[in-house]
C-alpha cells in the first residue's frame, strides 16, 4: 500500500506541476486547458512509467484489490488497468478479435501494448495474452495504434506504428501469427526485417502514426494510410506496395487540411448509396458508393469525417461540397467518443465501429479502483438515405441482454412534468423512445450568432431546466430519488427563417455531486424532418456510461457519468418536459440489461 500512495503522491505532484506550466497560456478550465494539461501529464506518466523507479511498484500496485462494477457491464473493458484506442477487429476462423491500446501494468497511460480479446458474437469477450508488446529496437517505447487486414489465403496480419526512443520517433511495423491454425491467433511475431515504413526527411517523425486497414486496389496494389500532421495542417500520407512489404510514398498525401492539427487513427473505407450492406474494405472502386475519410482530432480528442469520392488514378480523396475538415465538420458522436476504428464483418455483411470512452474523473480515482477505460458499444454504419451523413445504430446482438420490459404509450407530458419509468434496473438498461408534439409554432427563434457558438457552449445555456417552445424534452438518465443528481439527455427545437433546428443534448453537468470532476454538455444538432412532428431516441445506460442515438442514429452523443447517488437499485429514469408545448410519449420500450460474459 505504500507504493500505491507513493504513485498517487507522484501523479498529484505531477497534475499540479501541469496545471501551472498550462494556465498561464490557456482559459482557466476551458476545455483546451484540461487537454493541455492531460497532454503535459500523459507525457510525465510515459517517462515515469519507462523509467526503473517504478518498475517494482507497478507489480506490487497490480495486487491490489481493484474497484470494478459488481456484474460485468454491457460495455467492453477490463477488470483492471488501463486500455485506450481500439485496434485491428477482424473476423477470423469464427472468432471476432479485438486488439486494443493497453497497459499491463498499471491503471495509467504507459507500457503501451496491444492487448486481445475473442468473441462469438462481439458481446461476450474473452481475454488473451497481449498480441504484441514492446521488445525490439523497432518498438522499444511503445506498441501503438493500428490495424489489421486479412490478407488472400485467409492470412490475417497487423501493421501498428512502434515507438523508438524517447523523442518518440514513429515508424511503422508489422506482425503476423505464430500459428495460423489457432483460431485464438494467441502468438504474434514481430518478423526482423521491421520497420517497413519510416518518414522521409520532409515529414514530421513524432506525428506519423496509426495505419489504416489496406485495401487491395484493381491495379494490384495494396493501399493504407498513415495520419500526421505538417505544422498545423492535417495530414493522412498514402503509401502503396505490391507485396505488403516494400512500400512506396505517394507523391502527395491522400488528403490534407489547414489548421486541423494532428490526424490520428484515420479510418477509410467505402458505403453503398443504395444498399443497407456494408462493404468490404477493398471495394473502393466499385460503382454507387461514397467513401468516408475519418479522422481523430488530437487537438480537439474528437472523431471528424467526411463523405466524399476517392479517384484512384489520382490518388486523391475530394470531401463532397458541402463537407467541413476539422472542429466544424461532421461527428461520429458530439462526445465522450475518440480513436474509432471500423471493420468489415464478413459474417453479416456489415460495417461496424468501435470507440475508446476515456475516463472523466481524475487520474487517482483511476489509480483506486485499478482500471482506466472503456469502449463503446459496436455499431453499425450506413449511409443516411440523404446522403449527407452517416447513420450508426447498436448492433443487434446486443438486444440479447435485454430481460425484463416496460413500456409507455400514449403519455402526455405538460410543461415542467416528468414521468418515472418504473420496474427495470436504470442503471443498466436499454430505453427507447418515440416523442411527438402537435405543432411547432412555440419553437424558440434561433440566434444565428449561435453559429459561432461550439454546440456544448449553447447546450450549458440551453440546458434541461431552461423552459423552452418546443422542449427541452427526453430522458433524464442516471437520477437519484431526489433528483440531486441526473444526466439528461434530451431535444430542443428552435425556429430558423423557414426551417427548423433541432438540438441534441446529453449534459453531465448535474449528473454527480462531486465538483472536482470533468462535466460537459454534450451536444450536436440532428439533420432530420419534422414533417411528422416526431423524434426518437435510444439511450443505453450503463453505470458510469451513457451512450444516445437520435433519430435513427443520425445524431449520436457518449457521456461519462459518475454519480454519488444513483448507482445501482438507488439509480432512476424519468422522462420529461419543459416547454410549453405538450410532448406526448408515442411509444417508450425499456429493458434491464443482462450482464455479457466480460474478459
Amino acid at each position: 500500500m505504500a507504493d500505491v500512495q507513493a504513485f498517487k503522491a507522484k501523479l498529484m505532484t505531477f497534475n499540479t506541476e501541469c496545471k501551472d506550466k498550462t494556465k498561464e497560456k490557456v482559459a482557466l478550465n476551458s476545455l483546451g486547458y484540461k487537454l493541455a494539461v492531460f497532454k503535459l501529464l500523459m507525457k510525465k506518466i510515459f517517462l515515469l512509467l519507462n523509467s526503473t523507479e517504478l518498475k517494482t511498484l507497478h507489480f506490487t500496485f497490480n495486487m491490489q484489490e481493484p474497484s470494478y462494477f459488481a456484474t460485468p457491464p454491457p460495455h467492453f473493458q477490463l477488470e483492471r488497468n488501463w486500455i485506450n484506442d481500439p485496434n485491428g477487429p477482424i473476423y477470423y476462423n469464427g472468432f471476432y478479435h479485438l486488439f486494443y491500446q493497453y497497459n499491463p501494468e498499471g491503471a495509467v497511460w504507459g507500457n503501451i501494448a496491444w492487448g486481445h480479446s475473442v468473441s462469438k458474437d462481439l458481446i461476450n469477450w474473452k481475454k488473451l495474452e497481449p498480441a504484441i508488446f514492446p521488445s525490439k529496437i523497432f518498438d522499444k517505447y511503445g506498441c501503438w495504434s493500428g490495424s489489421a487486414t486479412v490478407l488472400p489465403g485467409n492470412k490475417p496480419i497487423i501493421l501498428y506504428t512502434g515507438v523508438v526512443d524517447e523523442n518518440i520517433t514513429e515508424v511503422q511495423n508489422y506482425a503476423v501469427p505464430a500459428d495460423y491454425s489457432d483460431p485464438y491467433l494467441r502468438k504474434w511475431i514481430k518478423p526482423d526485417n521491421n520497420p517497413l515504413i519510416v518518414a522521409d526527411k520532409s515529414m514530421n517523425t513524432t506525428a506519423f502514426r496509426d495505419p489504416t486497414t489496406a485495401w487491395l486496389g484493381l491495379d494490384g496494389l495494396w493501399k493504407i494510410l498513415v495520419g500526421s500532421r505538417r505544422k498545423h495542417r492535417g495530414i493522412v500520407y498514402l503509401y502503396r506496395s505490391r507485396d505488403f512489404m516494400n512500400w512506396v510514398k505517394a507523391k502527395h498525401p491522400l488528403h490534407s487540411s489547414a489548421n486541423t492539427g494532428n490526424w490520428e487513427c484515420p479510418d477509410f473505407f467505402p458505403v453503398s448509396l443504395h444498399a443497407t450492406n456494408g462493404l468490404d474494405t477493398s471495394l473502393m472502386e466499385r460503382n454507387n458508393i461514397k467513401h468516408v475519410l475519418k479522422v481523430s482530432l488530437d487537438g480537439s480528442r474528437y472523431d471528424y469525417y467526411t463523405l466524399g469520392t476517392y479517384f484512384p488514378q489520382l490518388e486523391r480523396y475530394i470531401p463532397d461540397k458541402n463537407m467541413v475538415d476539422g472542429l466544424r465538420g461532421l461527428r461520429y458522436d458530439y462526445g465522450n467518443f475518440y480513436a474509432s476504428k471500423s471493420f468489415f464483418d464478413p459474417i453479416k455483411k456489415r460495417r461496424i465501429t468501435w470507440a475508446w470512452a476515456n475516463e472523466s474523473d481524475t487520474t487517482l480515482d483511476d489509480v483506486e479502483k485499478g482500471w482506466a477505460g472503456i469502449q463503446t458499444i459496436p455499431r453499425t454504419i450506413l449511409i443516411d438515405p440523404n446522403g449527407r451523413q452517416l447513420l450508426q445504430w447498436p448492433i443487434e446482438e446486443l438486444e440479447t441482454l435485454r430481460r425484463k420490459k416496460v413500456e409507455l404509450h400514449k403519455k402526455k407530458l405538460k410543461k415542467g412534468e416528468h414521468v418515472e419509468v418504473k420496474g427495470i434496473a436504470a442503471a443498466q438498461a436499454d430505453v427507447e423512445v418515440t416523442f411527438s408534439f402537435q405543432s411547432l409554432d412555440k419553437a424558440e427563434k434561433y440566434d444565428f450568432s449561435w453559429d459561432e457558438l461550439d454546440t456544448q457552449k449553447l447546450c450549458s445555456q440551453k440546458g434541461s431546466t431552461v423552459q423552452g417552445g418546443v422542449g427541452p424534452f427526453g430522458l433524464l438518465t442516471l437520477a437519484s430519488q431526489d433528483l440531486k443528481e441526473y444526466t439528461p439527455v434530451f431535444f430542443r427545437i428552435f425556429k430558423a427563417n423557414s426551417k427548423h433546428v433541432v438540438l441534441m443534448c446529453s449534459d453531465a453537468s448535474s449528473s454527480s455531486l462531486r465538483e472536482e470532476l470533468y462535466k460537459p454538455s454534450f451536444a450536436g444538432f440532428v439533420d432530420v424532418d419534422l414533417t411528422d412532428k416526431k423524434l426518437s431516441l435510444r439511450s443505453l445506460i450503463d453505470h458510469s456510461v451513457v451512450e444516445s442515438f437520435g433519430a435513427g442514429g443520425k445524431t449520436c452523443i457518449t457521456s461519462r457519468v459518475y454519480p454519488t447517488l444513483a448507482i445501482y437499485e438507488n439509480a432512476h429514469l424519468h422522462a420529461f418536459n419543459n416547454g410549453t408545448e405538450t410532448i406526448i410519449i408515442e411509444k417508450l420500450d425499456a429493458w434491464s440489461m443482462n450482464s455479457p460474459q466480460m474478459n
